[in-house]
């Protein structure tokens, strides 16, 4: 019989982040404020660049991507996060968790991707600035986009595979605040080893071998920033250690959450918030705050919308 025709929970019940009302009500008005930041943040880079002519260059095609994933990585997760903090039983349905689940890959794995790309860019611009008009053209980025895309959807289609072919017949309770495969499959009424090591091999290598060809491509970076003037340098360093931190701040939860089969820690619940809430919130604030080029441009949008 099809393991999907033998599954008996039909909802989940999350226990969330704490079950002190308290600490729920403040959680609740932190994570609004977040969240209205972040799509506030995000859609006010993606404005700038869209009508900016003069940023319409490969690094931020990217970033304004990058600002769209971030939207919708953390659009899976907080509403319903938000809404959980409010009621006192927490419930998602089995198909919304596995929608949930499905999307939260696709824009995760997305987002590892396209930061991978842009430290290609940077390296690119950085290390062959002569060849960088050729190399990364309009057209190769659009292509390199889809690719990312294309990736991201193949690894979320494996990982809703691996989870929903296990049977579910309770208990129902998921220790966390969304649904992502981890949790969940440890809740199938079968033996998950053998589905536990092939989520590692896919989320777990996906991570972990991105983030050290990143490493390896600020290496070469910070190498041949030797060889250029001192301005030169100074723009690539600031440009490059924006980039990193991002990379820092969505590899590190991401490497520790899914490089580990079958074993969880107390401190998992604030690891995941840290990447489903806080880094697409950060993302935005670290790129313009550091960045004088979004900086004018925003000014110059503001003033033109002020004397129009």
């Amino acid at each position: 019989m099809d393991a999907l025709n033998q599954t008996r929970v039909t909802e989940f019940v999350f226990l969330g982040l704490t079950d002190n009302w308290v600490l729920e009500i403040l959680f609740f008005m932190a994570f609004s404020v977040t969240y209205v930041l972040t799509l506030l943040g995000n859609i006010l880079i993606l404005v700038t660049i869209v009508f900016t002519p003069r940023l319409h260059t490969p690094m931020y095609f990217f970033l304004s991507n990058l600002s769209f994933i971030d939207i919708c990585h953390s659009s899976v997760t907080v509403p319903k996060m938000l809404e959980g903090l409010l009621l006192e039983k927490k419930t998602i349905s089995f198909d919304n968790c596995i929608a949930q689940l499905f999307f939260l890959h696709l824009f995760a794995c997305a987002e590892i991707f396209l930061l991978t790309i842009m430290a290609y860019d940077r390296y690119v611009a950085i290390c062959t600035p002569l060849h960088y008009p050729n190399v990364m053209n309009m057209r190769v980025c659009v292509q390199l986009v889809f690719a990312l895309w294309l990736g991201g959807t193949v690894h979320s289609l494996v990982q809703t595979f691996l989870t929903t072919r296990l049977p579910y017949c309770g208990p129902n309770i998921i220790d966390s605040y969304f649904c992502d495969v981890p949790p969940v499959i440890k809740l199938a009424c079968t033996d998950t080893y053998l589905t536990g090591m092939l989520i590692v091999s896919n989320s777990g290598t996906i991570s972990l071998t991105c983030f050290l060809a990143l490493i390896a491509s600020y290496m070469v970076i910070l190498v041949s920033l030797r060889k250029q003037s001192a301005e030169g340098r100074r723009k690539a360093l600031s440009t490059c250690s924006a980039h990193f931190m991002v990379v820092a701040l969505f590899f590190g939860p991401c490497i520790f959450i899914y490089t580990r089969p079958d074993t969880s820690f107390s401190i998992d619940k604030v690891v995941s918030v840290f990447y489903t809430v806080v880094t697409p919130l950060l993302n935005p604030l670290i790129y313009t705050l550091r960045n004088e080029e979004v900086k004018c441009a925003i000014k110059q949008l503001r003033r033109r919308q002020v004397f129009s």
